[in-house]
């Protein structure tokens, strides 16, 4: 596990010398996320083939070891986490606004060791502790954006504790019935008993407010659209995704059959009505950046449910549907946040109606806002309609259940509604505003970037998918 472990103490290590070297410096950065991306890259191909490998810190044996697994899914997550930290970073350097101050460099290191560790874990009380991590790093990240983040920095932080102290205790129960924390130990180990129930329960709830997953989201719209442009992008993308691999890891590898069986409707049934409530949202309110993080509220639903009826169903498919979500939603929303911090500072306007015109004066950088809401709505030839697709065609072959399927046609309109939404704004031929400043037309293009991406991944998708198939089960 050298590579995998070099990939997750690359940003641990830069982030504690950018800690201490004062003003911290955006090159150490770079150049951290380069090593760690590189060092993913080389985990991943060590473990395609379906091979898994252990370390068990400390030497200790099971029961009592701390162990670390490398798996195809967590290397993959690896690299998907260091690529998308350079990208932002790169984007970060050329563009101070986008940051809220040099405290974003040695944050964002932190936040990258953070989900590395979670992606590695395979023991409960050391995801407790990734998650910790993760969401401390997260909440000082939107506290940089000043005086109006404060609130919303504040609230997101409350909640996440209450997340945390909800998942303790579900651990604490566990411990006390099973006497181990091994993920994979408690697997082999756990019945469908009342304290276990109880538990994954808690657990479940604990996950889903620390992930914003509908209903309770109440932090995330608020939290992202007022963070730095940059580290919006890196909670959309990312840091909302950490609860959910734990959440998947429950209820693929720890709970019983039967229990998973019966939640999986509740779960698939919370991802639903988080297509429309999030859309809705999404579609009235007036900010941009807000809408953005309403449509990440909704998206969010294709993942739950995907993951529920893979649950209930035991179908495979469903779970490299959800994965294949994970990634494309990710790279889309990395350039929608990082195209609307750019039109916000170019334009000088937070609403949707200042965006009049904007194809005219920043006509690179609208074409990145179409280009991701394309994959979010789910049009070919895009990732997310390959997922999209992935996630229908089981749904299709089970015709007495196609309410779940036209939950998802629903969710699809939603998403094409707030996405042309703006568009009309953008395209409208109206007398362009002026910019308050000067486009970077670097920054314009890097935003692009990981959109252009979300299409690769389609081009690639058929030699993709029963490999996803396999690295889930």
């Amino acid at each position: 596990m050298n590579a995998a472990l070099l990939s997750l103490f690359a940003p641990l290590a830069g982030g504690l010398l950018l800690v201490l070297w004062r003003p911290a410096r955006a090159g150490l950065a770079l150049g951290v996320a380069l090593v760690s991306l590189l060092a993913a890259a080389a985990a991943l191909h060590q473990v395609a083939d379906g091979t898994r490998q252990w370390l068990e810190v400390g030497g200790w044996a099971p029961p009592l070891a701390i162990r670390l697994q490398l798996t195809p899914l967590s290397a993959l997550l690896l690299l998907f986490t260091a690529g998308l930290h350079l990208l932002v970073a790169v984007y970060a350097a050329r563009r101070p606004h986008a940051i809220g101050g040099a405290d974003f460099w040695p944050l964002a290191c932190l936040l990258h060791a953070a989900l590395a560790a979670l992606w590695l874990s395979a023991d409960l009380f050391n995801l407790y502790v990734t998650l910790e991590l993760l969401g401390l790093a997260a909440v000082a990240l939107v506290a940089l954006a000043g005086e109006k983040a404060q609130r919303p920095a504040l609230d997101y932080l409350l909640l996440s504790l209450a997340g945390s102290l909800a998942y303790l205790l579900g651990v604490a129960i566990l411990y006390g019935r099973y006497g181990v924390l091994d993920l994979f130990l408690l697997g082999e180990q756990a019945t469908a008993d009342a304290p276990t129930r109880l538990a994954l329960l808690l657990m479940t709830l604990g996950l889903m407010l620390k992930g914003a997953l509908w209903p309770l989201h109440l932090w995330l719209p608020a939290a992202h659209s007022s963070a730095p442009a940059a580290v919006s992008a890196l909670l959309s993308a990312l840091v909302v995704k950490g609860p959910l691999y734990i959440l998947w890891l429950l209820w693929t590898r720890l709970a019983p059959t039967e229990l998973a069986v019966q939640a999986g409707p509740l779960l698939a049934g919370a991802g639903a009505l988080a297509l429309l409530a999030g859309g809705w949202a999404a579609l009235r309110t007036p900010l941009l950046k807000s809408l953005v993080a309403y449509s990440t509220v909704a998206q969010l639903g294709y993942a739950l449910l995907a993951l529920g009826l893979a649950m209930h169903w035991q179908e495979p498919r469903l779970e490299a549907a959800l994965w294949l979500f994970v990634v494309a939603h990710g790279l889309a929303k990395v350039s929608m946040f990082l195209a609307a911090g750019e039109l916000q500072h170019t334009l000088g306007g937070k609403r949707v109606v200042t965006l009049k015109g904007a194809s005219q004066t920043l006509p690179v950088t609208m074409f990145t806002f179409v280009t991701a809401g394309v994959s979010l709505i789910g049009l070919p030839p895009s990732g997310g309609f390959l997922a999209k697709w992935l996630l229908l065609q089981p749904l299709l072959e089970r015709p007495q259940h196609w309410g779940w399927a036209l939950a998802v046609v629903l969710g699809t309109l939603m998403s094409a509604a707030y996405v042309f939404r703006v568009v009309a704004h953008g395209f409208d031929r109206a007398r362009p505003q002026p910019p308050q400043v000067r486009p970077d037309r670097f920054g314009q293009w890097l935003t692009l970037l990981p959109a252009l991406l979300v299409f690769g991944l389609a081009l690639i998708g058929e030699r993709m998918l029963p490999w996803l198939e396999g690295v889930s089960r």
